[in-house]
């Protein structure tokens, strides 16, 4: 692990703000930096570092408002966690990769690296705001700091973090925060007459009949649920880290208060306005209104 002492950063705002996709302040590095197979997601190949067509010169997608339709859903699914505008205005002090061709190798190799840290902090922020986990909040708070300095860290330091162990370290305390807020879900259902069936990490549930199903408290990390049939769903305070759902039809669903949606599941999925979200989330614009 590089050493972070000593180095010259202000840590970053802890609001979530900072943890979405602000795509005018990024050279396109998603466009750039990351590579895709032909396929019902993409429309083409494409290698990384390898510019995509439909990125122009001042790094905007020409055909952004039709992505789904020109057979790029990938992109439309995709979300960087505000990876892109940190590499391009922080890490790499807002010098693009094409005025700047000598840093395009760093500044493409170090955006995954950064991707995955703020996804982390997506997870860390959201557990610390939770009543439930008060217990926690001092280690939930001591993660977020010392995530946060690793994002500041320079190119080279960067590319030296073993992030497969930050993540397992970061999990102890999700795992953590998941047993904290479903507590009570799973309490409720114990004592119910009608017993909810229970599910585990990574569990198939491909194409599954759930329609109106109670899984609330569930614990569907990493669950398949693609193509699954959850409309009207009871999913408050399931835990739905990792959890697949390409083409689940979640209209009028309820997912208030489950823990560790983000945004690209949903952008993955069918809905309607009537499904119910946790306020930092947004309705798709793909969806049926």
């Amino acid at each position: 692990m590089p050493e972070l002492s000593n180095l010259p950063h202000s840590l970053c705002d802890k609001s979530r703000d900072t943890l979405r996709a602000d795509c005018a302040n990024c050279f396109g590095l998603c466009c750039v930096a990351l590579p895709f197979a032909a396929s019902a997601d993409f429309a083409v190949d494409k290698d990384s570092g390898t510019p995509c067509s439909n990125l122009q010169e001042d790094f905007r997608c020409r055909i952004h408002t039709n992505l789904r339709q020109k057979g790029f859903r990938g992109c439309a699914v995709y979300e960087c966690f505000g990876a892109g505008q940190k590499i391009s205005q922080i890490t790499f002090d807002g010098k693009d990769w094409r005025d700047n061709p000598e840093t395009a190798k760093d500044m493409f190799e170090v955006f995954p690296i950064m991707q995955q840290l703020h996804e982390i902090l997506w997870y860390l922020t959201e557990a610390l705001s939770r009543k439930e986990t008060v217990s926690i909040h001092s280690d939930l708070q001591k993660s977020i700091e010392k995530t946060e300095e690793l994002t500041f860290l320079p190119p080279d330091s960067l590319m030296e973090l073993d992030i497969p162990v930050l993540r397992a370290e970061v999990n102890t305390l999700l795992l953590r925060t998941s047993e904290l807020v479903r507590a009570e879900a799973i309490q409720k259902n114990r004592k119910s007459t009608r017993r909810q069936k229970p599910y585990g990490r990574g569990t198939d549930l491909i194409g599954a009949n759930l329609r109106k199903k109670d899984l609330s408290g569930a614990n569907l990390r990493g669950a398949l649920l693609i193509a699954a049939d959850l409309r009207e769903a009871d999913l408050r305070y399931s835990d739905v880290i990792g959890a697949d759902f390409r083409d689940a039809n979640l209209s009028g669903a309820d997912l208030t208060g489950s823990i560790f949606l983000t945004q690209d599941q949903l952008n993955s999925a069918k809905g309607n306005p009537r499904t119910k979200l946790p306020q930092d989330l947004k309705h798709p614009s793909h969806w049926l209104y």
